[in-house]
């Protein structure tokens, strides 16, 4: 800290506390920050104004006596009007604090000035007030939040384009629902960003995905505005008609809103939700966000007028009056009932949401917040389920966004103006050299298929959709579906590659062993995102595949070390008449050189890669390169195993033989993965070795960068020398 504070004491020192705020120089430091202008005051009146600069509080919590709590609000008023025009108002009320904490941590994340850019934005610390605001207030709110996630977004990476097109919807929910006593479950939760800003974390955003900062999706315990977690495709419906329900069970007067999008709607459970919810006629909304125009490009002034006249009191007043009369009369009801369904059907594509058992409501205007305002005000009004489909368009409001919405659905650091990253990568990512393998060996082979559920861009799988669109099938977020179908096309003599990330696998694990392995079909799974995957958090990692595929008869399970490898590996599974499967880390190789030839490895063989003494590594896929790196300190032996299934059964008697420890190593979870299969190998030998297994611990890693989360779980390669260390202490 550089020099004197100088702060201004509140008459109720238990409830403020003294903060060190740099405004000129808003940089992060491990002891403190600069100190220009230090004052006393209601912390919520600095979060009202908003993360205007980092800031520290000082271990002895001293103060000087200079007045009371009016002294100090109108001091801090002034300081800020001086420094940032637009700012109106410091919020009164305050929040208790333990006066017995002698230090609160530096926010994280990059400070984001706020300026006149934001000023109704900067008031908005909750829904509450977000619900004082004047209706004509809440358009140029809208702008105001895209700007700042745009800006919040560029700077630490995330989802932008779903949000970007969920503005109004969320502006319109949060201002005409009692949150979070009414409950919003978001699917997949890439649209929830500006949920998050306008529930308390505005200040935050910028730490998103990163280490100890904003979770990338609605999380529980982050919030009470996160009814559920989530961050795969198609549970909302299920888990609000659990909530709805429960509310009904407990008669408890709440309204319970499930948002999902088109892409999560082709999900196989959405719809088995929506069919249990029409058939109990459970009080449920759900909110179809179609930004995609997928289902239906019906969208305008007299598609508007009619989702408000029929959401509206008086439409559905005489709608259930009527049906109780004419239900006496069944052939006039059924003449009725289906008179109303033509009718709807001229303006709205709602008939199969009807015949579920929903009042269907829409299209309407996504961005059309009085529209969405009225709309959703009426609805929640009405019992039973209901379904709104609203039309966005994704990127809204950002133009790079809206040119290009792909590549801003999950994108890294750039810069505003241009859209253009500010990352750089160095070497070609496990992805890439599936892509260039996919590409090649199609060329060679004729029979070969690429299948994946909804992951062309991030599998890997552009490239070859465009060259060979007549052998792609992207099936929609359907990873069941997506397994058999790779199952029947091997029943007919092709060769399907399913491409999938580790995490969705799971979601089919069924069909893998039912229509694939227990057939002994040759389908190879090539999966992405194994192990670590880092930002995207525990909703999203690849801890379990090692675990539930290593017990599958008939399977062959690869782990490749480096780009080399993987080309290898790829040439093994594609060879052989037998179910296969690869997995693959979210990060680039250590930089091996790919050969040309596309030759298989002997099926079971490992590769000895270091000689040393005492202790070796047994080193599963990405792990070789820490265990290498390690074993210089350690002199240790280290065996790159590359089959998880079958083990080499020689390497690994030799190993122990010649060891006085076995390490086995790697990126998925402890139990039941590698290193359980390496025990049984030797127990089934009757080999009894020292043997330690290392790998993910037994609970779920947060997010944060990849470095970062396998730092923590000691999977680096300063984890593995202090294990190894610690052993023989």
């Amino acid at each position: 800290m550089r020099g004197r504070p100088i702060t201004i004491e509140s008459i109720q020192p238990d409830r403020h506390i003294v903060l060190h705020i740099s405004l000129d120089d808003a940089k992060m430091a491990s002891g403190g920050v600069a100190s220009d202008h230090p004052l006393l005051f209601p912390f919520r009146a600095f979060m009202a104004i908003g993360h205007i600069g980092a800031f520290i509080i000082p271990e002895d919590g001293g103060s000087e006596a200079c007045g009371g709590l009016r002294v100090a609000r109108l001091a801090l008023l002034r300081y800020l009007k001086k420094r940032f025009r637009g700012i109106r108002r410091v919020r009164q009320d305050l929040s208790p604090f333990n006066p017995g904490a002698k230090r609160w941590h530096v926010l994280h994340g990059n400070p984001i000035m706020f300026t006149s850019s934001y000023p109704r934005l900067a008031t908005i610390d909750n829904p509450a007030d977000l619900r004082r605001l004047p209706k004509p207030e809440l358009i140029p709110l809208a702008e105001e939040l895209r700007g700042y996630l745009v800006e919040a977004v560029s700077r630490s990476g995330g989802h932008l384009a779903a949000g970007l097109g969920a503005v109004e919807l969320t502006i319109a929910m949060h201002y005409v629902f009692d949150t979070p006593k009414d409950r919003i479950v978001w699917d997949v939760g890439h649209q929830s960003y500006p949920h998050k800003i306008l529930t308390g974390r505005r200040d935050r955003l910028a730490s998103i995905r990163s280490k100890d900062g904003l979770a990338p999706f609605p999380k529980r315990s982050e919030s009470d505005f996160d009814a559920f977690g989530v961050g795969h495709a198609g549970t909302s419906i299920s888990a609000a008609l659990g909530m709805a329900i429960a509310a009904e069970c407990e008669n408890q007067d709440r309204k319970v809103i499930a948002v999902i999008g088109d892409g999560a709607l082709t999900a196989g459970m959405a719809f088995e939700a929506l069919n249990h919810a029409g058939e109990l006629h459970t009080d449920l909304l759900v909110i179809l966000n179609d930004n995609d125009m997928s289902i239906s490009p019906n969208v305008g002034a007299l598609s508007n007028y009619f989702a408000k006249v029929l959401s509206g009191k008086l439409y559905s007043t005489v709608r259930a009056g009527s049906k109780k009369v004419l239900k006496r009369m069944p052939p006039v009801w059924e003449l009725a009932r289906r008179a109303e369904e033509h009718v709807k059907g001229l303006i709205a594509p709602g008939t199969l949401f009807e015949e579920l058992g929903f009042n269907y409501i829409g299209p309407v205007d996504g961005h059309d917040l009085p529209t969405l305002i009225t709309t959703l005000t009426n609805l929640r009004a009405l019992a039973g389920p209901q379904f709104l489909h609203i039309v966005t368009r994704k990127g809204k409001g950002y133009p790079p966004a809206e040119r290009d919405p792909v590549k801003f659905h999950g994108v890294g650091s750039f810069d505003v103006k241009t859209g253009k990253s500010t990352r750089k990568t160095n070497g070609i990512t496990y992805t890439d050299v599936f892509q260039d393998w996919l590409c090649r060996m199609a060329r060679r082979d004729a029979r070969l298929v690429a299948i994946t559920p909804a992951m062309k861009e991030g599998s890997g799988l552009t490239r070859f959709a465009k060259e060979f669109p007549d052998r792609y099938f992207d099936v929609g977020i359907a990873e069941q579906h997506a397994v058999t179908l790779g199952a029947g096309l091997a029943c007919e003599g092709l060769k399907p590659i399913v491409a999938i990330y580790s995490t969705f696998l799971q979601r089919g694990y069924d069909q893998v062993i039912h229509d694939v392995v227990l057939q002994d079909l040759p389908v190879l799974f090539a999966i992405d995102r194994a192990g670590i995957v880092g930002p995207d958090g525990p909703t999203h990692a690849g801890s379990f595949d090692l675990s539930f595929l290593r017990c599958l008869p008939n399977l062959v399970l690869m782990a490749p070390s480096d780009e080399d490898e993987c080309h290898r590996m790829l040439c093994t599974g594609f060879s052989l008449d037998r179910p296969s499967a690869i997995r693959y880390p979210r990060d680039v190789g250590p930089g091996a050189a790919i050969r040309e030839e596309m030759d298989a490895i002997p099926v079971g063989k490992a590769k000895l890669r270091r000689r040393g003494k005492r202790v070796a590594l047994l080193a599963f896929g990405a792990m070789v390169a820490p265990c290498l790196e390690a074993a210089d300190t350690l002199d240790a032996t280290v065996v790159d195993m590359r089959f998880v299934k079958p083990l080499d059964e020689e390497i690994l008697r030799r190993m122990a033989d010649e060891h006085d420890l076995l390490v086995t190593v790697e990126d998925n979870a402890v139990a039941g993965g590698a290193g359980s299969g390496v025990n049984e190998c030797l127990l089934a030998n009757g080999i009894n070795a020292p043997i330690i297994n290392h790998g993910i611990p037994d609970y779920f890693l947060q997010h944060g960068s990849r470095s970062d989360v396998l730092a923590e779980a000691d999977l680096r390669a300063e984890g593995i020398l202090r294990l190894v260390e610690n052993h023989f202490a």
